[in-house]
């Protein structure tokens, strides 16, 4: 920081002194104070506008740019998560969900959805009602499947680009929370109801922004990569048939 500070400091003596001796050649060459005092006056009364130029105008656009490139490439974080994570626990536990029917009737994504059809999904999805049934959840396989995606999750946890979203990492920290949860049980055959309750707990938080972010997700995808949305609509859980085929 004082490297800085210094290189700033004789950077901006070197300027000055420069423009000193320009005024001076000036003087010398045309023994004109009178022009030298005009000009000089009429660029320090400008020098307001150009503030307010480059850093209320200019400065604002670049910031602007610089936060969608960072938005973009937290989207394609985003989407690697749910190729390699995230669309499988959308559908695996979907279907050890009591009220399935309810939670698949308001987040069936179609490609006739508009701004207002995420919205309505959003608000649904931000308080999601999800009732998990863990008597009959396979613990284990659910268990095997976050351990082998360990590494990768905590490689997205180090991922700069998810300063720029909150609500992303609560989704890594939840999931995360998940595996070690199960990770810490040595047998998860005959659980203590109220442990089980416990896991269901963690499994509603942890699905609650799954699904908070892949609405998200796909109302992105929707508008920059349509041919993304069209295969998201074929396969996502929420419908009846999923299918990669185009009828």
């Amino acid at each position: 920081m004082i490297k800085r500070n210094s290189f700033i400091l004789i950077l901006a003596a070197i300027f000055l002194l420069l423009s000193g001796v320009t005024y001076l050649v000036h003087y010398l060459i045309f023994r004109d104070v009178y022009h030298i005092f005009i000009y000089l006056v009429g660029d320090l009364a400008f020098l307001p506008i150009e503030v307010l130029l480059v850093v209320l105008i200019i400065e604002r656009i670049l910031a602007r740019r610089e936060t969608q490139t960072k938005l973009q490439k937290l989207n394609m974080v985003v989407g690697a998560f749910f190729s390699e994570a995230g669309n499988y626990l959308l559908g695996s536990l979907l279907e050890h969900f009591r009220n399935k029917d309810e939670i698949s009737q308001h987040l069936n994504v179609t490609v006739a959805w508009t701004k207002r059809d995420f919205q309505k999904a959003g608000d649904f999805a931000y308080h999601l009602p999800v009732d998990v049934d863990c008597y009959n959840l396979d613990l284990g396989q659910l268990k095997e499947f976050l351990f082998l995606r360990r590494e990768f999750l905590l490689t997205l946890l180090e991922n700069p680009s998810l300063l720029e979203n909150d609500r992303f990492t609560e989704l890594l920290w939840a999931v995360t929370h998940l595996d070690e949860e199960l990770e810490a049980r040595q047998s998860l055959n005959n659980l203590p109801d109220n442990d089980l309750d416990h896991l269901a707990g963690d499994i509603r938080r942890m699905y609650d922004h799954l699904a908070s972010e892949w609405l998200d997700y796909v109302e992105h995808v929707k508008s920059r990569y349509p041919y993304l949305f069209s295969l998201i609509v074929r396969l996502h859980p929420f419908q009846e048939h999923p299918s990669p085929l185009i009828s």
